[in-house]
């Protein structure tokens, strides 16, 4: 009988404690993370935000979420306690309706480093999706976020791929 590979936690060291992972061994290669996030509009609120071209009270819409999901990568290790501080060498957002009222976020994240960039392309595309959030929640508080999800990513050890990298 085979025996089956124990899977282990990266983040856990070997008493069990939190710990960030020691990256130091690993050479640095391009690494590329593709996220998205969604937000579901009520049908009426959806309609008018596409007749208002994206803009509300608070200013255009798209154009401030992409500003807000961008600071969120660059600081994402200030918000997940074992994420390493990046160097990042590209930030793209896609912005497109997916449906009458389904607004999709992607996020793709470019670095050349010993780590991915997975969580920095997951944290812009949900703090664009709260962004989108935000800048409409006079219209209506019926908004619904996500999912939010990792879509591809490439370098390291593992490629994954949903989707393909752009």
């Amino acid at each position: 009988m085979a025996t089956r590979k124990r899977e282990t936690l990266s983040h856990i060291d070997a008493l069990g404690q939190p710990a960030m992972v020691d990256i130091s061994a690993k050479q640095p290669s391009v690494r590329e993370a593709l996220a998205e996030c969604r937000v579901r509009f009520p049908a009426a609120i959806a309609a008018s935000l596409r007749e208002q071209g994206m803009c509300t009270a608070k200013g255009p819409v798209i154009a401030t979420a992409i500003i807000a999901g961008t600071q969120a990568v660059k600081q994402t290790s200030a918000l997940i306690p074992f994420c390493h501080p990046l160097p990042i060498d590209g930030c793209r957002f896609e912005v497109l309706w997916a449906g009458d009222n389904v607004l999709n976020i992607t996020c793709m994240v470019r670095t050349t480093h010993r780590t991915g960039v997975e969580m920095e392309a997951l944290t812009g595309a949900t703090v664009a999706a709260l962004t989108v959030y935000d800048m409409c929640k006079a219209l209506s508080h019926r908004m619904v976020l996500g999912p939010a999800r990792l879509l591809a990513k490439a370098g390291g050890k593992h490629d994954f791929a949903k989707e393909k990298l752009r």
